[in-house]
């Protein structure tokens, strides 16, 4: 029996949603406050999965200026009908439009439409249902008070004008009575019912899988006697794999069903520094009903792969040497980028950072390249060339999980001296952990992490590798700490600290590896 790994995407990528189109797969993930947005990925064995792109990857597709931690993009769906691919989503804070949009393309590796906003503003978690009789069906939730609770509502959806049709109707406010933060709602048809799958409990340790049936689609829906479907909320902090939920699910061509869904790996005494990520559990069908992961009532870290013909991916190298014309998939920028202030060309081989005054420590879009944590256990490795020209200006890596909770490993000037300085920042106050005197010339550094333990050294052209300071709590990039919805994430920064600057870093590689 061949077998495979839980998560299926690992570090942060939650909300999952799939679709299948002939052998291949498609899955797009929520993106939040980070640029491009709506990550996609292909595969055609749902364990292997390749990165297509963005679904978002152009700064007037996509608002995210000043739009705090955790805002942005919520809960995307992808759909395909007619030869066209469809991906709904939610803008939340946006400084332009605002509520949920869809965007089109024939090719999910794009390009992608503009975003067709549809309103609804307190509406979020869209998804779409493309009926065998030709009609397609919006569904989404929406708040009903400030307690949490919550309602799925339909309306029919013009797939020619991409605008919403006829009257409304709600569908249902979950399956425990009094039940919180219903939503992420995903409609299927499976012969002659309509299932309405759903989330419930918050998405934490209480999360939940929980659905219901009806013969109409617009209702009534009743719910599952066996509710929830899939929870880990009984099994306690301390198990592998926790906080599961909003799940969404795909038939192969074979006739088997799997869900994929978004789940946590605690780690080191915190539900960790990954954020939540995308697993993959069986589905079988049971008196009409659907049952997820049979037999074993979790997800498992190693299950059963499904009955497809196993199609591995080249391996992604580990490490960057910025040799390519453009960025890749990896890497991310924080909120819209509305100019381009890093460089492949000007010193070929070399990332190049121009200072700004923007900082990581504000809501804004500072001079950062950064890629996700995906690893429990890492090490990551840079070499920078960068000459300060005052205390304000900076330039190195760091780990952050928003604004206020960071780790930060930079070059800056002090007394007309150059320093390396390792600053730890939680909730908005930063403290230095060590600093250390540099001579002239490269600088390289790296940052090793055991669970909440993250160790950083440093070496110039004279020096092997030295330690920088003890090492640090890597708890301030945990959700416990930090809050919010996304995870931690890693990379290069420059600044220059609030004043206009000319000045340049330039890096020349940068590596990543998991040590799982």
């Amino acid at each position: 029996m061949r077998t495979f790994r839980n998560p299926i995407l690992a570090g942060f990528h939650p909300d999952p949603s799939i679709c299948r189109v002939g052998a291949d797969y498609y899955l797009v993930t929520s993106s939040f406050e980070w640029f491009p947005g709506l990550p996609i990925h292909h595969s055609r064995d749902l364990v292997n999965w390749r990165p297509l792109g963005h679904v978002l990857d152009r700064p007037e597709q996509l608002p995210l200026d000043g739009v705090r931690p955790s805002g942005g993009l919520f809960a995307p769906t992808i759909r395909h009908a007619g030869g066209t691919f469809y991906v709904v989503c939610t803008l939340v804070d946006g400084t332009g439009p605002s509520g949920n949009f869809v965007v089109t393309a024939t090719d999910p590796a794009g390009p992608w439409s503009e975003p067709h906003w549809l309103g609804e503003p307190e509406s979020f978690d869209p998804s779409l249902l493309f009926d065998e009789e030709g009609r397609a069906w919006f569904h989404a939730t929406r708040p009903v008070d400030a307690a949490g609770h919550t309602e799925i509502w339909l309306r029919e959806f013009d797939p020619a004008t991409l605008d919403l049709t006829g009257p409304e109707h709600v569908l249902w406010n979950g399956a425990l009575n009094g039940a919180v933060w219903t939503e992420a709602p995903h409609l299927y048809r499976v012969g002659d019912l309509y299932h309405l799958l759903v989330a419930e409990g918050g998405t934490e340790l209480n999360h939940a899988v929980t659905v219901a049936r009806s013969r109409d689609v617009t209702g009534p829906y009743e719910g599952n006697p066996r509710n929830p479907l899939l929870t880990h909320r009984h099994l306690g902090a301390g198990h592998p794999i926790v906080a599961t939920g909003h799940a969404d699910l795909v038939a192969t061509g074979a006739g088997e069903w799997w869900a994929v869904l978004l789940g946590v790996r605690p780690s080191g005494g915190y539900l960790g520094n990954l954020g939540r990520e995308t697993f993959l559990a069986e589905v079988v069908w049971e008196d009409d009903w659907p049952v997820m992961a049979p037999g074993v009532g979790r997800v498992e870290p190693v299950g059963a792969a499904p009955n497809l013909p196993e199609h591995r991916w080249p391996a992604e190298a580990a490490c960057d040497h910025f040799d390519d014309l453009e960025l890749g998939p990896q890497w991310n920028q924080l909120r819209t980028p509305r100019e381009r202030f890093w460089d492949l060309t000007a010193r070929p081989g070399h990332l190049r950072l121009r200072l700004r005054p923007e900082t990581v420590t504000e809501r804004a879009c500072p001079s950062l390249i950064a890629r996700r944590q995906s690893h429990a256990h890492f090490a990551a490795h840079t070499a920078v060339d960068f000459a300060p020209w005052g205390s304000n200006e900076c330039a190195g890596l760091v780990l952050l999980q928003n604004d206020g909770f960071q780790i930060r490993c930079a070059v800056t000037l002090r007394d007309g001296r150059r320093v390396l300085r390792l600053i730890r920042r939680a909730a908005g106050a930063d403290e230095t952990q060590a600093e250390e005197v540099l001579p002239d010339g490269r600088v390289r550094l790296a940052v090793e992490a055991h669970d909440q333990s993250y160790a950083f050294r440093y070496a110039t052209p004279a020096s092997a590798w030295r330690p920088l300071g003890g090492p640090v709590d890597g708890s301030v990039l945990s959700t416990e700490i930090a809050g919010g919805f996304v995870g931690a994430y890693l990379g290069m920064y420059a600044s220059s600290t609030g004043r206009p600057s000319t000045n340049v870093a330039d890096f020349d590689w940068f590596e990543y590896r998991g040590l799982d």
